[in-house]
């Protein structure tokens, strides 16, 4: 049996782990699953781990207020280091690009434990966009044993970083897996809670999520101004927006945003709450890298809202566009979509990001790998 340890610590590392971790508990002969959660958001991740029926093993509670990246990553280091030297670990798993992510491969390899990437090999190579991510994901990537990379752009990425083709593998993104994770319970559900709110979910929905550092400061100010304009000019249209629990986005979008009735101001919401409304969104804004990803599976069209993207498959797919923090394109491009009916903006094509099976594929080559 081998020692399986995951390290995660926000809500979209869970979302996109937890179908390989289930995976995983399905074969208890071959391995112990051992969950640690750094809580790098913490109220987040408790939350999203506690919807796929997960509990941590592990809470490291390694965040503080205003803190600098230097001092978390030296707290992460200092606790996941304890974690491996108190367990017995024979390989460890990350997701994407967090300070956690890279805290976790780092102190794997200082134990000299193989480290399993998932969703590796996204670029953008600019290393200030996303900020700090980018190079976060390069730096996890020198250390990897094994590199499961979503798509063809992304192995290829790492090929050119003379990464050793036999431990790359394309499996595809597995929150394609996380959606179909969804039962009819769940949806049910999570209608009546925006029944509850009198939030109307029909043809004129605007889905808006906002929070990435790098859109800190005056860029956020900017994305103010075109989300009060288009909820001014719409006003037949409904905005919902999830206020991420960051003081320097939250304070802001409640002073400017909050008195415009046709906005909805939510707390961060559970996974499938979420879902919901990309499912019924006619147009999304957003700088997520996650929803980006799980956007085309319900054909709406996505404006990105940050200059760079490490995802360009769906930009090349035409399933999303590139907007930045440019209140003007902002404005140009909502509008083309607002001003239409909804069955006219339906995107036609198919999701690059992958098919829902790539759980399965990961844990099968990771059987290999120890075999």
């Amino acid at each position: 049996m081998k020692n399986i340890i995951f390290i995660f610590g926000t809500r979209p590392e869970i979302i996109k782990l937890a179908p390989v971790i289930l995976e995983m508990k399905k074969f208890p002969q071959d391995y112990n699953v051992i969950i640690c959660n750094t809580e790098q958001q913490k109220e987040l991740s408790n939350q999203t781990l506690a919807y796929f029926g997960l509990k941590a093993d592990i809470n490291l509670d390694c965040m503080r207020e205003n803190q600098s990246l230097a001092s978390v990553q030296a707290r992460l280091l200092i606790s996941l280091d304890k974690v491996f030297c108190e367990n017995k670990i024979d390989a460890s798993i990350v997701q994407g690009d967090t300070m956690t992510v890279l805290c976790g491969a780092l102190t794997s390899f200082y134990h000299k434990i193989p480290v399993f990437h998932v969703e590796a090999g996204l670029r953008s190579y600019d290393i200030y966009e996303p900020f700090p991510e980018e190079v976060m994901r390069q730096m996890t990537s020198r250390v990897a044993e094994l590199h499961f990379a979503p798509t063809e752009v992304n192995k290829n990425a790492l090929l050119k970083e003379n990464i050793p083709e036999n431990k790359i593998h394309i499996t595809g993104n597995t929150v394609i897996d996380a959606l179909f994770c969804l039962s009819k319970e769940v949806i049910e559900h999570s209608e009546k809670f925006y029944q509850e709110k009198n939030i109307p979910i029909d043809d004129k929905l605007v889905l808006i999520t906002a929070h990435r550092r790098e859109n800190h400061g005056e860029r956020i100010d900017r994305i103010i101004d075109a989300i009060s304009y288009l909820a001014q000019k719409y006003s037949d249209h409904t905005f919902v927006i999830p206020v991420h629990p960051n003081p320097n986005v939250k304070n802001k979008i409640y002073e400017r945003l909050g008195n415009l009735k046709n906005i909805h101001l939510l707390p961060p919401l559970d996974y499938p709450y979420l879902v919901y409304l990309m499912k019924h969104a006619k147009l999304i804004l957003t700088d997520s890298g996650g929803i980006q990803e799980e956007a085309p599976s319900f054909a709406c069209p996505t404006l990105v809202m940050r200059y760079e993207t490490e995802r360009k498959e769906g930009i090349e797919a035409g399933v999303s566009k590139l907007v930045g923090a440019d209140y003007e394109k902002i404005l140009e491009e909502s509008e083309k979509i607002l001003a239409s009916s909804k069955s006219e903006t339906r995107l036609k094509a198919q999701n690059p990001y992958g098919d829902g099976t790539s759980s399965r594929q990961i844990e099968k080559i990771i059987r290999e790998y120890f075999s």
